[in-house]
């Protein structure tokens, strides 16, 4: 059996598309600007996202801390979700980085509304306690790549404007969002005031990820991503793959939600009070081995040596489907599943 590596949708591999539009990438000098792939490629996501400009960052994280350095002062707060991936893996970049931290709203299944940003805003009688921006996740990761509505984000992004707040979208998996919901991304784009996005998650490129929103905000960003030591020369080699990646992307990403789905019904069969299938929205499944009576890492491990690579997460195990993975695979990770659920028995 071929390994099947459902760690994360960062481990696939460029296409044959992709490596030909590097092979022949038109490149310049991207800190001065001049770099026409580049260019090309930012002006495309900022047309995809409804925002009027766009910055080619090297990573999700890297674009989200650049947004925080230029929308939060220092000693200031930031309301998320508790587990959104802003304070849960980037504090200390934010902390080191920016001189900020979080008012942490926790919410079922990592999906934030409304009435708990409105909540979180209630002004601190005392005064030392300011927040500056409000941030959303879509996808949610840990909640499980669930998918807020557009509905919602849009109150959401009310909220925060009454307050006189901006929004902010952690977009890392916006795409496969909006194709979970039957929507364009520009329609979440239109409610928030910058988001990012990853070209390296579903989407399938081999590196980067695009900050969007105002010619002024984006200004400001190029300006601190130089500063954080983000300046790119002749990146038009990775963004000639980013361009593919955006036109051809978006295209299958309902194959990894499908495929993600059978994987999670199949596993809930398999170990019986695991998860809910019925939660699974787009490509990420979690499993609680524990709570069906596994030990979480020697499960890992042994779904390990039968040639399927998975992480652990927030106390679970974490699949994720992704372009590399096809039918097959997916049916060789039910056997390695069933198999080792039989071993433990």
């Amino acid at each position: 059996m071929r390994p099947v590596d459902l760690r994360s949708d960062t481990v696939t591999k460029p296409t044959d598309a992709m490596r030909a539009a590097i092979a022949v990438a038109e490149v310049g000098d991207d800190w001065y600007g001049d770099d026409p792939t580049v260019n090309r490629l930012q002006e495309r996501a900022a047309e995809l996202t409804s925002h009027a400009a766009a910055l080619y960052c090297a990573s999700g994280t890297m674009a989200t801390q650049i947004a925080l350095h230029a929308l939060v002062r220092p000693g200031h707060l930031v309301v998320c979700e508790a587990d959104a991936h802003v304070c849960k893996t980037e504090p200390a970049a934010s902390a080191v980085l920016s001189g900020i931290t979080y008012r942490r709203m926790p919410a079922p299944r990592g999906l934030l509304t409304a009435a708990l940003v409105r909540e979180a805003l209630q002004p601190d009688p005392l005064g030392v306690e300011v927040v500056d921006l409000v941030c959303a996740e879509n996808t949610h990761l840990i909640g499980g790549g669930t998918v807020m509505p557009v509905a919602e984000m849009r109150s959401i992004h009310e909220a925060a404007r009454d307050a006189g707040l901006p929004l902010y979208l952690d977009g890392a998996r916006v795409f496969n969002a909006a194709v979970a919901a039957g929507v364009e991304v520009a329609d979440y784009g239109r409610e928030a005031d910058a988001m990012m996005f990853c070209l390296s998650k579903g989407l399938g490129a081999p590196i980067g990820s695009v900050l969007c929103g105002s010619e002024d905000f984006i200004r400001e960003a190029r300006r601190i991503r130089i500063t954080f030591g983000g300046a790119w020369r002749q990146a038009g080699i990775v963004a000639a793959a980013g361009l593919v990646a955006l036109e051809e992307g978006p295209k299958r990403l309902h194959e990894d939600h499908e495929r993600a789905r059978r994987l999670a019904q199949a596993v809930a069969e398999i170990l019986p009070g695991s998860l809910d299938p019925s939660g699974v929205e787009t490509n990420i499944v979690f499993v609680d081995v524990e709570s069906a009576g596994m030990r979480l890492f020697p499960t890992i491990a042994l779904l390990g040596e039968k040639g399927v690579g998975v992480l652990t997460v927030a106390g679970r195990v974490r699949m994720v489907t992704h372009a590399d993975v096809d039918d097959e695979d997916v049916e060789a990770a039910i056997t390695a599943w069933r198999e080792v659920v039989a071993e433990a028995s």
